[in-house]
């Protein structure tokens, strides 16, 4: 909540201060979030042991935060529509289920750039 009271710096510390116990929240709460963040602690293993370049350390690093994004997003709608209609409502469901596409299309593009990024560095060991 805005402080009319708080000046500029003030204001963005305790902006910092929300969107850190929003990350905190999402992490302690949202086993989507906890799943994700797993798989970015494996991909960045994997690209450490892969010695991957700077530019797809650069996209590996895009792709782990709009996966991350997407999931917060899609947790944010789910939330605010249980609030607004807690029971079962056939259109609560379908805003929902669009929701849920966001995370999808966002794994769905980093399993395709995990590909193309380890895929050459696995065949070539092989």
């Amino acid at each position: 909540m805005k402080n009319p009271n708080d000046g500029f710096l003030k204001g963005r510390l305790r902006s910092i201060k929300f969107a850190v116990k929003g990350m905190w929240l999402l992490i302690t709460t949202e086993d989507s979030i906890k799943t994700q963040l797993i798989f970015a602690v494996i991909a960045t293993i994997l690209g450490f042991y892969f010695h991957i370049s700077a530019t797809e350390w650069m996209i590996q690093c895009l792709v782990i935060g709009l996966v991350l994004v997407a999931e917060a997003l899609n947790t944010a709608i789910e939330e605010v529509a249980d609030f607004i209609h807690p029971d079962y409502h056939e259109k609560i469901g379908f805003i929902k289920d669009i929701a849920a596409g966001a995370p999808t299309f966002a794994a769905i593009t980093s399993l395709i750039i995990a590909g193309i990024i380890y895929l050459p560095k696995i065949i070539a060991i092989l």
